[in-house]
């Protein structure tokens, strides 16, 4: 080997050597950010708002019902009501005659049209029960629309989402179920928000009826 060959051989394995350290600096920093956000711990969900007395006050809820006995499915499913914050147990509450279950959250518009055409409802002669489930929100923040809407009928906060689970809900809202007079619990389809008492009282009726 001469010279020439031998000093260009020792060239080419220089730029060879420097171009490996270079490919590796330039993908060092990538691989550590990618295993900084493998190990990051998840961003903890924001506080429950404490809820002040004069929330509840406000709102002026009727009280849950406490009836005993109640569909198989709901028996010990229990939420907190949002009258007193004290634990109210679902199946006893829509015990002893026909209820209407509406599940509800305050991020969902359509609720919030719904929600004072059920107090319409409620008040009218010959309505069934109406039972409010807030689930995925705030129940200070629950509070705080009850009150704004004027809707008073009695409301459960489904915190841990028990409540939808034994019903079986779909990931949709509002939705609502009638329980009948026997304990069977029917669910309302189509799942549509209402707009006014009289396709609430319609719907309950159909759904009543079919279960005959």
């Amino acid at each position: 080997m001469n010279l020439r060959a031998y000093g260009n051989e020792i060239r080419w394995t220089i730029v060879v050597v420097v171009l490996a350290v270079v490919g590796v600096i330039a993908l060092w920093p990538r691989d550590a950010d990618q295993q900084q956000e493998q190990t990051a711990a998840p961003t903890p969900p924001p506080a429950a708002r404490a809820i002040d007395p004069a929330q509840r006050a406000a709102a002026a809820l009727q009280p849950c019902p406490a009836a005993g006995g109640g569909p198989a499915e709901l028996a010990g499913i229990a939420g907190s009501c949002l009258a007193d914050g004290r634990p109210a147990d679902v199946g006893s509450a829509v015990a002893g005659g026909p209820t209407l279950i509406n599940l509800w959250a305050t991020w969902c518009a359509p609720c919030r049209t719904e929600l004072p055409a059920l107090q319409a409802y409620a008040e009218q002669p010959g309505a069934v029960r109406v039972l409010g489930v807030q689930v995925q929100s705030d129940p200070a923040d629950g509070l705080d629309l009850l009150a704004q809407l004027g809707v008073h009928f009695p409301n459960v906060h489904d915190g841990d989402n028990r409540i939808r689970a034994a019903l079986k809900a779909p990931n949709v809202l509002p939705i609502s179920y009638v329980v009948t007079a026997s304990g069977e619990v029917r669910r309302i389809d189509p799942p549509v928000a209402f707009k006014s008492p009289e396709e609430i009282r319609a719907a309950v009726d159909r759904t009543l009826g079919s279960a005959q």
